[in-house]
């Protein structure tokens, strides 16, 4: 499908839904997508980003295949 496709599928799917929710999301999406200012962290997600370096840093990653083995695993569990 070609981008101008995709824009009028789209345009038509968002023209039909009666959710409110939904069109609030792709607003907030497109906001943040289309924004040229820089993104902003909150001082939490500062500090998670901080911790996530350091987890990375000392090697507490998991292989592609672990994190994929572990998402399916949950998923099943449910």
């Amino acid at each position: 499908m070609s981008t101008a496709e995709l824009k009028i599928d789209l345009i038509n799917r968002i023209a039909n839904t009666d959710e409110p929710s939904i069109i609030e999301e792709l607003c907030k999406l497109l906001d943040f997508e289309l924004s040229k200012e820089p993104y902003n962290l909150s001082p939490q997600q500062q500090q998670r980003v901080s911790e996530a370096k350091s987890e990375y840093i000392a090697g507490n990653v998991l292989s592609e295949q672990q994190a994929d083995d572990s998402i399916d695993q949950w998923l099943n569990g449910k």
